[in-house]
């Protein structure tokens, strides 16, 4: 399948730049694919469309301060860009200006911090080492700038808001879109309904930014990404599914989660280590029944994925609703519930 099959026109102004106050005031888009309707509601409605004993699965994830401005022993600026914890105080990095940052390039970040570029990785980024695992937690904890997309042109006043309101496990590159619209108050409201709450955790990495590239999807490879799903996570959802209750997933991250572990017949094994699935409009579902997102970019992965769910034409029909009703897409813009 051609990637830009995954192609529409946005106009530039309905990229939302800012999020909204409160979390849970954002539209719904709702999809319902057996009826092969569209119709919209507000996201504090979304318990409406849960029953009791219906799980509700969210990615604990927290997004860490991966942007860390330096300076090269000449006095020009670069920036640092941490990708992947290596161990031995050794991360995968990018870096600007790449071309003038060669192996053995020292940089100081703040005024204590000096790191040196040890390697070059195969798709030119850099390994840089640090001198010690306390550098690294202050240039994170002390130093760092959450980073946003790139198609965000402002900065946030709060950098909570790039959180969801339960993030936990640090290590994501990007938030988990799709939760950032929970609140607290709305959360207890869906579990004084029965519903269940658990949490899994995928660390998004780089990829969630970019778009595809490659002219046919059956080219395009996703990077790995960190994935945990807990023993009791693993038999309260596999307890759901013999009782004939409902898991809904919230995010496309949440879904590749869920999707990546070993399966049989609907009940899914706890797991630990990476996944880099792909899910294209051929792939059969065999974990998730619901779930929530964002309206996401052209030709990105995410977009692909919803639309194997949907159903490419009816995905096409609802992002030409949102485009002309004036949803808000992407990060901080409004959300979709797939029944």
């Amino acid at each position: 399948m051609l990637t830009k099959e995954f192609e529409y026109h946005l106009p530039e102004e309905l990229i939302a730049q800012t999020p909204i106050e409160p979390r849970d005031a954002s539209r719904l888009l709702v999809i319902d694919r057996k009826k092969r309707s569209i119709s919209e509601r507000k996201f504090t409605d979304i318990a409406d469309y849960f029953k009791p004993r219906d799980i509700l699965v969210l990615n604990n994830t927290k997004v860490i301060a991966a942007r860390l401005l330096a300076k090269r022993s000449g006095g020009g600026k670069a920036e640092i860009f941490l990708l992947k914890d290596l161990g031995n105080a050794h991360w995968e990095t990018l870096v600007r200006p790449a071309s003038r940052l060669p192996v053995g390039t020292s940089l100081c970040i703040g005024e204590k911090i000096t790191v040196k570029i040890a390697d070059v990785t195969a798709d030119g980024g850099r390994i840089i080492q640090f001198n010690s695992t306390e550098d690294v937690k202050t240039a994170l904890y002390e130093l760092g700038q959450v980073p946003l997309p790139p198609y965000i042109k402002k900065p946030i006043c709060n950098p909570l808001r790039y959180q969801t309101i339960y993030a936990s496990i640090d290590g994501s590159l990007a938030a988990p879109t799709a939760a950032l619209h929970f609140t607290h108050n709305l959360l207890e409201s869906l579990k004084e309904k029965g519903v269940i709450i658990v949490y899994t955790t995928l660390h998004i990495g780089l990829g969630s930014f970019r778009p595809i590239k490659v002219e046919s999807l059956e080219e395009h490879r996703m990077p790995y990404e960190y994935v945990h799903i807990s023993e009791d996570v693993a038999d309260i959802i596999n307890s759901a599914k013999r009782d004939g209750k409902k898991v809904i997933a919230c995010g496309t991250d949440v879904v590749r989660t869920l999707e990546s572990v070993e399966c049989n017949n609907g009940l899914i094994k706890p797991f630990c280590g990476a996944t880099n699935l792909f899910i294209t409009p051929s792939y059969q579902f065999k974990v998730v029944d619901m779930f929530i997102t964002n309206l996401h970019i052209p030709r990105s992965s995410h977009l692909v994925l919803v639309s194997a769910f949907a159903g490419i034409d009816l995905m096409r029909k609802a992002y030409a609703y949102a485009v002309k009703k004036k949803f808000r897409f992407y990060t901080f813009g409004d959300a979709t519930l797939m029944l």
